[in-house]
Order: C-alpha cells, then structure tokens, then sequence
C-alpha cells in the first residue's frame, strides 16, 4: 500500500478528520460506497437515497472537489 502525502493525497478537515483527495481516490481507482467528499466516480457504490443526496450537495456547491 502506498504511503499517503498530507496535501497531496489527504488534508484534515476542521473536525480532524482525514479527507481523501480527488488524486488518491483516482488512483484507488474505484468507489469505496463510504460518501468520500471528493468522490470522482459520482458515488456509485453508494446506496439510495444517500447516492442522491450527496450528488445534490456536490451540485449545490458549485463542485468544489479540491480543497
């Protein structure tokens, strides 16, 4: 498993907690159906009605993917 690079690959959120980036999550190179802020396979592991929800708050912020 490759080593992860803060600011590169993840940035902690105002909570703390690890945030994965559009970088890392495309090299994962599939959906983890956990919601991932910054998913760039359009939640597609992730069930109904959340898969709408977050694709609805994707849209309503402008798709903000990086931080």
């Amino acid at each position: 498993m490759k080593e992860l690079i803060e600011d590169v690959d993840f940035y902690y959120n105002e909570q703390g907690l690890m945030v994965l980036k559009e970088k890392y999550l495309l090299e994962r190179g599939y959906c983890c159906g956990n919601g991932c802020r910054h998913c760039p396979f359009d939640y597609e592991q992730v069930s109904e009605p959340r898969r709408s929800q977050l694709l609805t708050q994707r849209n309503d912020h402008g798709d903000e993917k990086e931080k």
